[in-house]
């Protein structure tokens, strides 16, 4: 009876031991990366939180008044408004173009050359887009120049000068852009996941009669679960990058279709009103996260 009291004792510490070596490797492996994250984000974002509830100048404490000015601010409004209407739409399109491309090109052989195809977007540097944009859309560009041309052809209407850049169609101008630049990870991505998939699964219900439509609805995405969270943060973090694309294009202050969060701070910022951008840059990085722990807690539900 003593012996096995004994061994129970010694197994209990040598599980206490290992324990503390497995926590040991634990934090001696992520302390740098904390040690980094601490001092480049954590900090930083302390400070700015800290300085959304004093002026900007002083540093006097006004408590939740620069919050409440950003909310009575017309421009704040517009640049919220625009930024949640382009995420809303650029999402959804990305996440089903990148799959409705991905789904029959992981049937290809030639899906490796392909795919880099597809990545070539996001080698361009983001000034050759842009002029690009403004050859395409402005009021002498290649666009007006083909539709005039095809009235003068048929009869139906004459020569065309539209801003497309400085009307409501800007709006439509930055979701092609983003789209069109964003499509080659989000592809890449849909086929990893795809590849991933268990032929045998795919096998077993082919054989059990299940048709094309069957077998992508009831095996091919659930199992893609996973591919579709990394995808939708990803492109929701991307989305709020478009600022250089639309700033490039139409400057500090575009068309107010156009004019994004990221516009607004960058105006605070050449104005020198950072109380104001501390507390706007608090509710967005508060935005963020409560979005992103939402769709984390429905992934884990489903």
């Amino acid at each position: 009876m003593h012996r096995r009291k004994s061994r129970r004792s010694i197994n209990h510490l040598n599980r206490k031991n290992l324990s503390r070596k497995k926590l040991g490797a634990f934090l001696s492996f992520m302390a740098p990366s904390l040690l980094g994250v601490t001092v480049f984000v954590l900090l930083p974002f302390g400070d700015v939180v800290k300085r959304s509830f004093t002026t900007a100048v002083t540093g006097q404490f006004t408590g939740m008044a620069n919050y409440g000015t950003i909310f009575q601010n017309q421009a704040f409004l517009i640049a919220v408004r625009n930024t949640l209407k382009f995420t809303l739409v650029c999402i959804p399109l990305l996440v089903l173009i990148g799959f409705c491309i991905a789904w029959p090109l992981s049937k290809l052989k030639e899906a490796g050359l392909i795919k880099s195809v597809y990545l070539f977007p996001l080698a361009m540097p983001t000034a050759t887009i842009v002029m690009v944009w403004k050859m395409v859309f402005y009021k002498q560009g290649f666009l007006n120049l083909f539709l005039s041309r095809l009235g003068e052809l048929t009869g139906m209407w004459g020569e065309i000068h539209t801003d497309y850049l400085g009307t409501e169609a800007a709006f439509w101008v930055l979701v092609g852009s983003y789209i069109w630049k964003n499509t080659g990870y989000t592809v890449v991505l849909w086929l990893a996941g795809i590849i991933g998939i268990p032929t045998g699964q795919l096998e077993a219900a082919r054989v059990d009669g299940a048709g094309g439509f069957q077998r992508l609805w009831y095996i091919v995405l659930p199992n893609l679960k996973g591919s579709l969270y990394t995808i939708v943060i990803l492109s929701f973090l991307n989305s709020f990058k478009i600022y250089r694309e639309a700033y490039l294009v139409a400057g500090a202050y575009p068309h107010k279709s156009i004019y994004l969060l990221q516009h607004l701070f960058n105006n605070w910022f050449v104005n020198l009103e950072f109380d104001k951008m501390a507390a706007a840059a608090v509710c967005t990085g508060g935005f963020l996260l409560v979005v992103i722990l939402l769709l984390q807690r429905v992934w884990d539900k489903e």
